[in-house]
């Protein structure tokens, strides 16, 4: 694969450049004398650090860029085909932030255009602070998707917008899945007009479960406001023969962890600007990713994502369609073979635990063979493959699980998911109220009553089962020892 990535890539008769990765080269092969960060100097102790370097002159700076990762982005772009696509070496969670404050940035600017106008119809009639006339503007909300990764919550706290919850509508649902339909969502965003910045979704879920995003992209744009989606398990989503990427279907702003499920370093990821998203987000982009990201940008994952532009360019969606076919096969061979493969994305492989096993076990049977997966809890066992997966990785996976024989005796009652949702979990307090209150770490047996004071959550997946501000309920007491998490911070009374 590394020869692959460093040929010149040809996409549409067009070479690919890296020019990141060129100017590194060259930095390097000139032998310089370092009087520059980091303090290795490039001398060699892990291996890569000749090739790790600063803004030095030439190579560019991440949030100001203007030369080589300049350049490298707008090759980005053009291979997803959105309005601007920028990195990011701080993961999604930097883009889910960024996206975010651009989202309430963009609600703040239309409420003072309204305002401006005299219009009449923007005051939702919302309560306000004491003494505040009619057409004062409102605090932003963001109707999320309950299944948010906590990135989320933290982007919550320091952009201080209010949530409202959208919760799963499949019964007995997992942690990790959300499911929203359109008509749901018609009705809370004709509710709530003129006040949500945003509707946030995750998708593929952890699970490999997708939103209808083609669909709920339209209701959005029917009441005036974004759709963000968190995308971080669907990087190569634009890539199928029928793109399924959120960018494709109308989201407004998305973020995806390259790193997940292309051949990027860990922490290399990309925000995406739509080319139909409003006037000044695609412009602002750089300013919200530095508001969150560090000064000191690495410039390895740059390099890494550099050449992962060559890569996509080079034949990748043939070899993504064949580790597609080989993902399809294995599936059915697993059916074949007694094992619930779920429908998911076309790069994960879900298996529903059945017959007295759990996900857990599941998993220690596979680390038997040396075979690593991605996630297991109670219930399920995901694994996730990319091009880079041999065929004999296929065939060990499929040996090692074996014929699940249990199917063919008495099958347990399935067992019922403790789930937290709208009827039995109430907010106390905002988000951003809570965390910034005195805390004490409490065995989630003795919170019963206590309200939450940071995102507890196990990671993966990093989805919260209670959100700061929240009062913990039975329900949640048994949904946390469910996910085998033993402690949880409260507010401290």
């Amino acid at each position: 694969m590394q020869k692959r990535m460093h040929k010149a890539a040809v996409r549409n008769g067009v070479s690919v450049k890296t020019p990141i990765v060129d100017f590194v080269t060259n930095y390097v092969d000139s032998s310089p004398v370092r009087f520059h960060m980091p303090g290795h100097k490039g001398q060699n102790v892990l291996g890569c650090e000749a090739r790790d370097i600063t803004e030095i002159s030439g190579a560019d700076a991440l949030y100001e860029a203007s030369g080589v990762i300049a350049e490298s982005e707008a090759v980005a772009t053009e291979l997803f085909g959105t309005g601007r696509t920028v990195y990011s070496t701080e993961g999604s969670s930097q883009c889910v932030r960024a996206m975010l404050e651009l989202a309430v940035r963009w609600w703040r600017q239309e409420q003072k255009q309204k305002q401006r106008h005299g219009a009449e119809d923007w005051d939702d009639g919302t309560e306000r602070m004491p003494g505040a006339k009619k057409g004062s503007t409102v605090r932003p909300m963001v109707v999320a998707a309950r299944n948010v990764h906590k990135a989320f919550m933290y982007a919550a706290v320091l952009l201080d917008f209010d949530i409202l919850w959208l919760w799963p509508e499949e019964e007995n649902a997992s942690l990790c899945s959300c499911m929203v339909t359109a008509d749901t969502l018609e009705n809370v965003l004709e509710e709530h007009k003129n006040r949500v910045a945003a509707v946030y979704l995750t998708s593929p879920n952890y699970l490999g479960g997708e939103a209808e995003v083609s669909v709920l992209s339209k209701v959005c744009h029917k009441h005036g406001t974004l759709l963000c989606v968190d995308n971080a398990h669907g990087a190569y989503l634009h890539f199928l023969e029928e793109s399924r990427h959120p960018m494709d279907l109308g989201a407004d702003l998305c973020c995806d962890s390259a790193h997940k499920t292309l051949p990027v370093l860990t922490g290399g990821a990309y925000l995406h600007i739509s080319k139909t998203a409003p006037e000044g987000l695609a412009e602002q982009a750089k300013a919200a990713m530095e508001l969150f990201g560090s000064t000191s940008p690495s410039y390895l994952m740059l390099q890494s994502l550099d050449l992962c532009n060559a890569y996509l360019a080079d034949g990748y969606r043939e070899r993504l369609a064949a580790v597609g076919e080989q993902l399809e096969e294995t599936r059915k061979q697993l059916r074949q073979a007694g094992w619930q493969a779920e429908s998911t994305d076309p790069l994960r492989l879900t298996i529903k635990a059945s017959a007295g096993r759990s996900g857990y076990e599941l998993a220690e049977r596979l680390r038997t063979q040396n075979i690593e997966c991605e996630y297991a809890d109670e219930d399920y066992l995901v694994l996730m493959a990319t091009p880079e997966n041999e065929a004999d990785d296929f065939q060990r996976l499929l040996a090692a699980l074996g014929n699940n024989q249990e199917l063919s005796h008495a099958v347990p009652e399935a067992k019922k998911i403790p789930v937290v949702n709208r009827e039995n979990i109430k907010a106390v307090c905002p988000v951003r109220e809570a965390y910034f209150s005195q805390g004490e770490v409490l065995p989630v047996k003795e919170a019963l009553g206590r309200i939450c004071r940071v995102p507890t959550a196990a990671c993966p997946p990093a989805i919260p089962i209670v959100v700061p501000g929240e009062r913990i309920d039975e329900t949640a007491v048994q949904s946390f020892l469910y996910y085998v998490i033993e402690t949880i911070e409260v507010i401290k009374e």
